[in-house]
């Protein structure tokens, strides 16, 4: 079959590789009909995020059907149509059972210190190969697989599998009101979805922060009122507009990669601009507010403003997606035609065209918000 492996920092290539097989009782092969490409990707394909084992296939995000299932895979059969969690949990664990998915104790196979399982990740993740490719093995399928209502689209149900259940568990760690004045750094597709899970959970008014024209009028169309902070300090300006007190609770929907003002975006380069995203969170919440940290920040990543935030009185909340306790809600607010997630969908690629948009994706070029794939077969 067809996959894009990584092979080094900076060097991805879509190979053909062997077709994956059952290796446990309660694995799913399943054949895959939508995958994307995603920001915390090009965390791993820049060096930002360390530890990638050459011959993994990338990519967490997917949508297919079952073409073949364990003994021990009691909810699926051949032929479902299914939207894969990306991270990975086995469902019986103490921390699966209160719902702390990404936390699980036996997914890893590093052990349960090791951290959360994920697809098309470093090492230490697993690793697990991803689904940019025509086929995937799921772990434990009986947790990690969603079955899919026909009112629900391939197209749709791509942005469930990871940046819709991220975006949204962002807003929930933000613990938002009714009423609450919330910002959002960060207008990239979990940014984006940061936005309208807000809504959805009842925020008063929502700022959108960025430097990208597209993602700024994106992020418009959904109701945010947008800063541009090449143009003005985020800061100063968050603080007129929430009447001198600023916003109640922030989301960092950046991470390690974030972009200082003027930045010039350097390809496949690790650490290319300083981060400011978390900085700017700090100083921009309210007094006694709270802080929902969701853009990815590997090991490597030291700093934090602990003082500024002590004195404060900041409450801050973060962590790996728990995928799998939002996805069925999520479904059912799509199927229900409450939210239209293809609003973020920006991009339509084939597999064989990978590398390109890659490229395209790291550069942030116009238009290149969510990029999907779509395999050859």
């Amino acid at each position: 079959m067809k996959a894009l492996v990584f092979h080094e920092v900076g060097v991805i290539k879509l190979e053909e590789v062997p077709q994956p097989k059952l290796l446990k009782t309660t694995d799913a092969i399943v054949r895959i009909t939508k995958s994307a490409i995603c920001g915390t990707d090009l965390h791993m394909v820049r060096g930002t995020m360390s530890g990638m084992k050459p011959g993994t296939i990338l990519g967490h995000e997917g949508v297919g059907i079952v073409e073949e299932v364990g003994p021990q895979v009691r909810n699926f059969k051949k032929g479902d149509r299914v939207v894969v969690t990306s991270t990975i949990a086995c469902g019986s664990c103490s921390y699966c059972r209160s719902g702390e998915f990404a936390q699980c104790d036996k997914a890893n196979p590093n052990g349960p210190r090791a951290g959360t399982a994920f697809f098309g990740g470093p090492e230490d993740s697993g690793p697990f190969n991803g689904m940019q490719a025509e086929f995937v093995r799921v772990p434990f399928a009986n947790v990690n697989m969603v079955r899919l209502p026909s009112e629900v689209s391939d197209d749709q149900a791509i942005l469930l599998s990871d940046i819709f259940p991220t975006g949204y568990m962002a807003a929930k760690n933000a613990e938002i009101k009714n009423g609450n004045l919330v910002a959002v750094f960060g207008c990239g597709p979990v940014g984006l979805f940061s936005i309208l899970s807000a809504r959805i959970l009842g925020a008063g008014r929502v700022f959108a922060i960025d430097r990208l024209k597209d993602r700024l009028d994106k992020a418009r169309d959904l109701g945010a009122e947008c800063v541009n902070f090449d143009r003005e300090d985020p800061i100063e300006t968050l603080r007129e507009l929430s009447g001198g007190i600023g916003p109640d609770r922030v989301i960092d929907a950046v991470g390690v990669d974030a972009e200082g003002p003027h930045a010039k975006h350097k390809k496949w380069e690790p650490g290319h601009a300083p981060a400011k995203a978390l900085e700017w969170c700090v100083r921009s919440v309210r007094k006694a507010g709270t802080i929902s940290i969701i853009g990815v920040y590997g090991e490597e990543s030291k700093s934090f403003p602990i003082g500024a935030a002590m004195n404060k009185n900041l409450t801050i909340k973060m962590g790996n997606c728990n995928h799998r306790r939002y996805v069925e809600q999520l479904i059912e607010l799509v199927a229900a035609g409450v939210v239209e997630p293809l609003d973020i969908l920006t991009q339509k690629k084939s597999l064989g065209s990978v590398v390109q948009a890659y490229e395209a994706f790291d550069e942030r070029k116009e238009g290149w918000i969510k990029v999907e794939l779509e395999p050859a077969i």
